[in-house]
């Protein structure tokens, strides 16, 4: 079983920044550094988006709405995926959610962590 759990959202000004932080924890036994790990977000009354992935490799996509703004990392050793947030805007208010593919293909995600919420005003 694998844990994965947030941290670092808060409320901010617009224009602020946070890094949120998801550390994976349980049986992870050097999987995770195979793994594609993404942030995604909910905002209050919408769907769940995509907001950032890297995979295995290493490979980086972001969504157009944050592209330059926010900048996705990970450090395998420490089982932890991050999610630095600049010039942060209203509209990125949400709870942002970290995932694991295990397969690596960044298609099916298995594990989800618990959330945190981030605010801009």
């Amino acid at each position: 079983h694998v844990q994965l759990v947030e941290s670092g959202g808060g409320s901010v000004q617009a224009g602020g920044s946070l890094r949120l932080s998801c550390v994976a924890s349980g049986n992870t036994y050097g999987r995770y550094g195979r793994s594609c790990m993404g942030w995604f977000r909910r905002a209050l009354g919408k769907e769940r988006e995509g907001v950032s992935t890297i995979d295995s490799s290493g490979y980086i996509i972001y969504a157009e709405s944050v592209k330059g703004r926010f900048t996705i990392s990970r450090d395998n050793a420490k089982n932890t995926l991050y999610l630095q947030m600049n010039s942060l805007k209203p509209e990125d208010t949400a709870v942002y959610y970290c995932a694991a593919d295990r397969s690596g293909y960044c298609v099916s995600y298995d594990y989800w962590g618990q959330g945190t919420q981030v605010t801009v005003s």
